[in-house]
């Protein structure tokens, strides 16, 4: 008999929710197949069978709380098949956060994936995959659109990767509603939004940035960017650029606070907030100091696919020393970002809009941006705060500074 344990889930990940079980006791399981999905803070991950067997026992429920070490299932040797035992299958293959696994068909598709053929009554195989990629959610919804018979009933709603039950019948006079369980992701971010604003002291300051000298350069230079690193000049690598050299002019917005001390940071390693279906998720741009333009655009890119593919490994998910944050592509004029704690700045970033504004004493229409810069006032002063984003304005607005930089 052999024990499905909780892996070690990283740094400052000890527990996780038990997500759907793909397999019920007495099941017959192979090495490497998937038995049941974890949720974490940070990431899901699939258990797999360490050996081929029966499924003689299954110790937790979906919803419930498990931490690392706790037994999840047990396989016992199938009857009359005792030789059959299988050695342990690899440790990354028993838990691997960062690929999803693969069955027995090597069909790739994320875990979020899997769960939406399984609620449709999909097989993975039978989706068309001419050119062997990744299985995509669309992929699935457009097989299931083109095969389910007219007469077929509605699948069960997926929200985030999670099955909702569906609104009941209502009685007179009942109103409707549904049931959601929150996600782990979810909870997690509930819980350190509110941290966060229980545990700093955290002010706003604002400024604006007129966007044209940016616009100008990216509009002369896409093509050739693009022709020549394969990947297109967006806003994001002159806003990380200009960051970084304001946490490097006012340093005690790189820092934390760990009791009574500061410790300041002499890295930059900048999180990029990305909006997800299961919530918002905060990769990190390691060393982002030492990228150029291109290798931040591609860098930032390929987090961001990552993220919502929900393929990030834990490694892309943790550190950060500042955060950068973009509501302007869901159209926000301006907003208050809250802190990624333990971090003491966040920076926001808001819609371009054209606006008239007086220069020299004449009314032109420019394409301006609103900022925001969220920072804990227990170490960063208000004017120290208001400089810091005076400098990233300054920079936006000549970016030949930022190419001096570095």
């Amino acid at each position: 008999m052999s024990k499905i344990i909780v892996p070690e889930l990283g740094e400052s990940v000890t527990e996780a929710t038990v997500g759907n079980w793909l397999k019920k006791v007495g099941d017959a399981v192979t090495a490497g197949e998937a038995l049941v999905e974890l949720e974490t803070d940070k990431v899901n991950l699939e258990i797999t069978a360490n050996e081929s067997g029966q499924v003689a026992s299954i110790a937790y429920e979906s919803g419930t709380v498990v931490k690392v070490g706790d037994v999840l299932a047990e396989i016992t040797a199938l009857a009359g098949d005792a030789g059959a035992r299988q050695a342990p299958a690899p440790k990354s293959a028993q838990a691997n956060p960062i690929t999803p696994q693969s069955d027995a068909s090597e069909v790739r598709a994320t875990p979020d994936v899997r769960r939406l053929a399984r609620a449709e009554g999909v097989n993975l195989d039978e989706i068309p995959n001419p050119n062997k990629g990744r299985i995509t959610r669309e992929d699935v919804t457009s097989y299931v659109a083109a095969n389910r018979p007219a007469t077929s009933p509605p699948p069960q709603p997926v929200t985030g990767g999670i099955i909702t039950k569906p609104v009941s019948p209502l009685t007179e006079g009942e109103r409707p509603f549904e049931r959601v369980r929150m996600s782990r992701r979810r909870i997690t971010i509930a819980r350190r939004l509110v941290e966060a604003q229980h545990t700093a002291a955290m002010l706003t300051t604002f400024n604006e940035v007129d966007m044209s000298a940016i616009l100008d350069v990216r509009r002369r230079r896409k093509d050739a960017f693009y022709d020549k690193h394969g990947v297109r000049l967006g806003f994001m690598s002159f806003f990380t650029k200009a960051s970084i050299a304001a946490l490097k002019a006012y340093p005690r917005l790189n820092a934390e606070i760990q009791g009574d001390e500061m410790i300041l940071k002499h890295f930059y390693d900048i999180g990029v907030a990305v909006s997800t279906e299961g919530g918002l998720v905060v990769p990190v741009v390691k060393n982002a100091d030492r990228l150029n333009f291109a290798q931040l655009e591609k860098r930032i890119g390929e987090l961001a696919l990552k993220a919502r593919d929900n393929t990030l490994s834990l490694e892309d998910l943790q550190g950060g020393s500042f955060t950068i944050t973009n509501g302007g592509v869901f159209g926000s004029l301006l907003s208050t970002p809250i802190l990624n704690a333990p971090q003491v700045g966040i920076l926001g970033m808001h819609k371009i809009e054209e606006r008239p504004i007086a220069i020299n004493g004449q009314v032109v229409v420019r394409p301006m941006m609103y900022l925001a810069l969220s920072y804990d006032h227990r170490i960063v002063d208000g004017s120290e705060a208001v400089r810091f984003l005076v400098t990233i304005k300054e920079l936006l607005e000549d970016p030949e500074f930022l190419l001096l930089e570095g």
